[in-house]
């Protein structure tokens, strides 16, 4: 309000702080500062704008009684959500840290329950009636809900806020987003935070993930975290990683009746990990994009400057994001694997399963799991609403960058370890099966 009432100089110098000051937030390094995005900026907007993402389109359809939510008397209502969200029983993985928002109900004995698909994450606790829901919104990153029984037993989905006190900050890289902890636990499941905790994702080493989680899958020669109880609670690093490694059924741990399944599959895990990161890296590509091009507006209807022209800090800013972006993307830091992993359930081969593939067969979901991750390093949430939702100038750039990385144009340090047959498999990946692409990704190279 004071900017707007402002006379004109002291509203160009004003903003022009801000734009500097925004702009070194970006720059401090993408995703990895301690910069909060401010949600109640009007180019943000996160409590005004209507979500549009599943939990939204599945209440539009119960609604228009196009979909039906069920109770079962193992699981209650959670079997009839996850397949009305499309999301696959088989990526089932099992938390036993108390960090969560129903922490008193987790224990080593009772575990918390996640399941994930592109863009929906579900929470079970097993003897509670309330699940708990978070969606990629593509504009507006994770929008978080509750679902609990009324008093007729009838399923009611309700959004939450109070979820932004942990799910917005510096460790979901400042937007609304997801976070995957790994730490030391004692015997109840009470987080050991003396001896410090990671954020995860697939730059993290093997051995550094999974501490307050349970895994299944071989995994050999590596150790990790999970699967263990700290023996000595004041010095928890000093636990033998081995005791956890290699599990396969976590039968001696907890009974499993009363969830979908006995498994906490080491494959799912892995993917959750990629793929959180990146929802909160695209998140935030959007709201940088946007908060710049608005501030970029109003300062040149104030100076009266050419509206074609791209401001300084705008280009930093772009440049900041597409080059982040673009890394983990592409897997450029990711931590090597040494050994064939293997999961226990059928979630790798499901998840394959959803393609798109070109027609020799390939597809960015295929996993390698011997040497990296995925056969073809480049993420697949290149197809993803979040990512088409970034503001064009943005995704344009990137799109663009991300051509001259794949026909090798691009000579930087950055992307110099991904090897030519790769560049040149993703990119003929990507021609036959990402839609809109522009015009020169289909031309012939001279």
């Amino acid at each position: 309000m004071f900017l707007r009432s402002a006379p004109a100089p002291i509203r160009c110098l004003l903003l022009a702080l801000i734009l500097l000051v925004s702009s070194s937030s970006a720059l401090a390094q993408f995703g990895e500062s301690s910069y909060v995005v401010p949600l109640e900026d009007d180019a943000i907007a996160y409590d005004k704008i209507p979500p549009s993402d599943a939990v939204t389109a599945l209440l539009a359809r119960i609604k228009q009684n196009n979909a039906k939510l069920t109770r079962d008397d193992d699981t209650g209502y959670l079997r009839s959500l996850l397949k009305e969200l499309g999301v696959p029983e088989s990526s089932q993985m099992l938390v036993f840290s108390k960090t969560s928002a129903q922490l008193r109900r987790i224990t080593p004995t009772n575990p918390r329950a996640l399941y994930f698909n592109d863009d929906v994450y579900v929470g079970y606790v097993r003897g509670s009636e309330m699940l708990e829901i978070s969606a990629v919104d593509p504009k507006q990153g994770a929008m978080f809900y509750t679902a609990m029984p009324d008093e007729q037993g009838i399923l009611q989905i309700q959004r939450e806020g109070q979820c932004l006190q942990c799910h917005a900050s510096p460790r979901t890289a400042g937007v609304p987003g997801h976070i995957v902890r790994s730490l030391y636990v004692d015997a109840n499941g009470f987080p050991l935070l003396q001896a410090g905790s990671n954020n995860i994702d697939h730059r993290s080493t093997i051995e550094s993930r999974w501490g307050g989680w349970y895994v299944t899958g071989t995994h050999k020669p590596h150790v990790h975290m999970g699967n263990l109880l700290a023996e000595d609670e004041k010095y928890p690093e000093k636990s033998d990683l081995s005791q956890g490694a290699n599990i396969t059924d976590l039968s001696k741990f907890f009974d499993a009746r009363g969830y979908p399944s006995g498994h906490s599959d080491i494959v799912a895990l892995m993917t959750l990990e990629h793929q959180t990161r990146l929802h909160n890296l695209l998140t935030l590509s959007n709201y940088e994009a946007r908060t710049a091009l608005r501030y970029q507006q109003v300062l040149n209807e104030m100076t009266k400057d050419s509206p074609g022209r791209m401001l300084d800090s705008t280009k930093r800013r772009f440049n900041s994001a597409t080059q982040a972006v673009l890394k983990y993307m592409l897997f450029v830091e990711e931590a090597p694997i040494k050994g064939e992993i293997k999961g226990t359930s059928t979630f790798a081969q499901d998840f394959a399963k959803q393609g798109p593939r070109d027609k020799q067969g390939r597809s960015l979901r295929d996993f390698d799991l011997k040497t990296r991750m995925f056969r073809y390093p480049l993420s697949y949430l290149i197809y993803s609403d979040a990512f088409d939702a970034i503001p064009d100038p943005l995704r344009e750039q990137m799109l663009h960058r991300l051509w001259e990385v794949l026909t090798g144009q691009d000579k930087s340090e950055a992307f110099a370890s991904i090897k030519a047959e790769d560049r040149q498999a993703i990119l003929e990946i990507l021609r036959a099966t990402k839609k809109n692409l522009p015009a020169y990704w289909h031309a012939k190279m001279p």
